[in-house]
């Protein structure tokens, strides 16, 4: 199965899935692909362009990969915006989306708190798609609520 696991920056998407995925699963996390792929003590959520590049290549080799595999592993993938493209392979794949949300107020705290400012422009992206009906969600899961 993929599980498609959807949401604002901090909402919970990663804590979301440890407490669901089982170490035999399949987790495509791009934080955890970036934190693998820099250097000693890099930031857990702030990476250079140059990383980035790097790391969108490998993500999509991951999850073109772990789509082949939907049928013998369960797969969790971390997508915060997919795009009407992005939901429609989902579909056809048979994906369970999950949109992880505990609310807009907590969401803007803790990116206040734990992350860099540039990530407020993400979350009003986020909040504005998600009125507009974009990245509706099979399943609707509140953070920590499980």
């Amino acid at each position: 199965m993929l599980y498609v696991i959807t949401g604002p920056p901090a909402a919970g998407k990663s804590s979301w899935i440890r407490a669901h995925a089982k170490a035999s699963d399949i987790v495509i996390d791009l934080d955890l692909i970036a934190l693998a792929m820099a250097g000693p003590g890099a930031d857990h959520h702030n990476h250079s362009p140059e990383l980035l590049r790097v790391v969108y290549r490998a993500r999509q080799a991951a999850v073109h990969e772990a789509e082949q595999l939907v049928d013998k592993v369960d797969v969790y993938l971390i997508h915060t915006m997919p795009q009407a493209k992005a939901r429609a392979r989902y579909k056809r794949l048979g994906a369970r989306i999950i949109t992880v949300d505990p609310g807009e107020a907590i969401v803007r705290q803790r990116v206040k708190d734990m992350r860099q400012p540039a990530m407020e422009a993400v979350v009003t992206r986020w909040y504005r798609d998600r009125r507009k009906g974009g990245s509706r969600p099979v399943t609707t899961q509140a953070s920590r609520a499980w």
